[in-house]
């Protein structure tokens, strides 16, 4: 026999763990027991399952017809053994006939419980997209709960478990339990197979929310981020423009002693910022975007988006930067295939 005070007492404790409201859980556990009452009596017609929490009641019941000969299955009842129920019945009637809960209990328990784990995940999910859906594209802040041997880190957000794989952190960062670090909301993936919130230390818009953050006329509107280009943990460089001819876009990144442009630099763990003040022609934008060096011309092919860049020669590796790095993120920042040439070749 099922011990409906325990059982009662579970549901509860279930219900305020989740945040699933009882009476979903009741129907869930209601559902799973019909089932397996018409698996173990297949020729059975109408059941009933009471389940009511406020009044401790757990009733599993067949109702059958109530006839004044034998019975022909277990949906008729005789009228005599009848009115040992409902004294006052007559044929045609139906009269609740009680079954033992013994003979499918169990499996009715396990099916209840795969339904309700399952439900427990789906309103995880729902919850989960609800706090999530409007922080797509923008930034949060989150603390480090564990970093396994890979890297890979949990952390936790409102309470929220998310996952940070060793690719989306910034290279060189060492996490440690405890940290407190901003993350960048990619994107919340596949919500109606496989559910997951993308999130990222490596994204160039996270760079673009600090600034946002950090930088109050960005955040009004009068500075605009017009481009970023990023290479994480190296170097990154943004293009900004002034709404507003009394404000210089570049010092107001970079703030009073530098007081802005260093918290989001100390974000992202000493990452390199060059700000380039954003051109509408091409030419001077491009010559900007290879900052911090000096160019000599910039000549772009008609019909492409190809650039042919002079520059001095003692500035040509400064141009390319390090493995190609400046001129890199300077073709990702402008749109344009950067070529660059020294101004007096050596031969």
């Amino acid at each position: 026999m099922i011990n409906t005070k325990e059982f009662f007492k579970a549901l509860t404790g279930l219900s305020e763990s989740s945040e699933i409201p009882i009476e979903e859980l009741v129907e869930k556990v209601r559902q799973s027991i019909l089932k397996a009452v018409k698996k173990e009596y297949p020729d059975g017609d109408n059941f009933n399952v009471t389940i009511n929490p406020d009044e401790n009641l757990f009733e599993v019941c067949i109702m059958r017809v109530v006839v004044d000969d034998e019975p022909i299955n277990i949906n008729e009842i005789n009228i005599a053994e009848a009115r040992t129920i409902n004294p006052n019945c007559i044929c045609g009637d139906s009269v609740p006939f009680e079954l033992d809960p013994s003979a499918f209990g169990i499996a009715a328990a396990m099916n209840a419980k795969q339904n309700i784990r399952h439900d427990v995940k789906e309103f995880e999910k729902e919850k989960l997209i609800a706090q999530f859906k409007d922080k797509v594209h923008d930034i949060v802040s989150a603390t480090v709960q564990k970093v396994e041997p890979s890297g890979n880190a949990t952390l936790t957000v409102d309470k929220n478990e998310l996952y940070l794989y060793k690719n989306e952190q910034i290279p060189g960062e060492v996490l440690k339990e405890g940290d407190i670090i901003k993350i960048y909301i990619v994107e919340i993936s596949a919500p109606e197979k496989k559910f997951s919130i993308k999130i990222s230390r490596t994204h160039k818009d996270l760079v673009k929310r600090l600034f946002e953050l950090e930088i109050p006329e960005i955040y009004e509107g009068v500075v605009e981020i017009k481009a970023i280009s990023r290479e994480a943990g190296s170097r990154t460089k943004i293009a900004v423009c002034s709404k507003d001819s009394n404000v210089d876009p570049v010092g107001a990144c970079i703030g009073p002693k530098r007081s802005r442009i260093s918290k989001v630099v100390e974000e992202l763990g000493g990452e390199k910022i060059d700000i380039i003040v954003y051109d509408e022609n091409p030419e001077k934008f491009i010559a900007k975007s290879l900052s911090p060096a000096d160019v000599v011309s910039v000549e772009i092919a008609e019909g492409e988006r190809t650039a042919t860049v002079v520059v001095p020669n003692s500035q040509l590796s400064l141009a390319i930067g390090n493995k190609g790095q400046n001129a890199k993120l300077a073709a990702r920042l402008t749109g344009y295939r950067i070529d660059i040439k020294p101004e007096n070749p050596l031969f």
